[in-house]
């Protein structure tokens, strides 16, 4: 049985690589596929903090369009680090991650995640924000964290979930799993919705 009833009609893609989306929306007893297409996460410029998880979220779903059928329901996503009015998104590689982690220390702030809902018939898009606050960071910890965990698929060139969020984190006001890629929250209360 499906936790959510509503859904049974429909076949359920996510479109994300992302295991930690993957874990997150089976956890919230819902029954999916993935099916993901590389989409560029480019976005125009002039953009707000939080269009941009938002569009970018929908130019995913947006991709889906001419193979969508009836009775599938698309789910995307997009998360954005935001910090002094621009967004980090994920590393190209080390030096970016060691940049990002840097400028990330002994500040707060914000993570965005872009949801799109898209079926045959309808569209619902929504966002959620979080505030993050870290501590200062040494250079040793940051290298550590690069070189253990390979942050290179997140935003922000970190996972709250892991060692670096463990010690560096010591503050956050919102969803926490809206950190993680997917505010599971809010999520839920839009699929039951739908």
């Amino acid at each position: 049985m499906m936790a959510l009833q509503n859904l049974a009609p429909y076949e359920i893609i996510l479109a994300s690589k992302s295991p930690r989306r993957q874990q997150l929306l089976s956890d919230l007893g819902i029954k999916f596929r993935v099916q993901s297409m590389d989409i560029p996460e480019v976005f125009p410029e002039g953009l707000t903090m939080t269009e941009v998880p938002v569009y970018l979220a929908e130019l995913k779903a947006s991709a889906f369009l001419p193979h969508l059928q009836p009775g599938q329901l698309v789910i995307t996503a997009d998360t954005i680090v935001w910090l002094d009015g621009k967004v980090l998104n994920k590393p190209a590689d080390y030096a970016d991650g060691f940049r990002m982690l840097k400028d990330l220390s002994g500040k707060k702030h914000q993570v965005l995640t872009g949801v799109c809902l898209l079926s045959a018939e309808k569209k619902i898009s929504f966002y959620a924000l979080t505030d993050v606050w870290f501590k200062q960071l040494s250079d040793d910890e940051i290298r550590y964290y690069l070189e253990t965990y390979r942050p290179y698929d997140k935003a922000g060139a970190y996972g709250i979930q892991e060692w670096i969020g463990y010690i560096g984190i010591y503050h956050i006001e919102g969803s926490f799993f809206n950190v993680m890629g997917l505010p599971v929250q809010n999520l839920y209360e839009h699929l039951k919705a739908f």
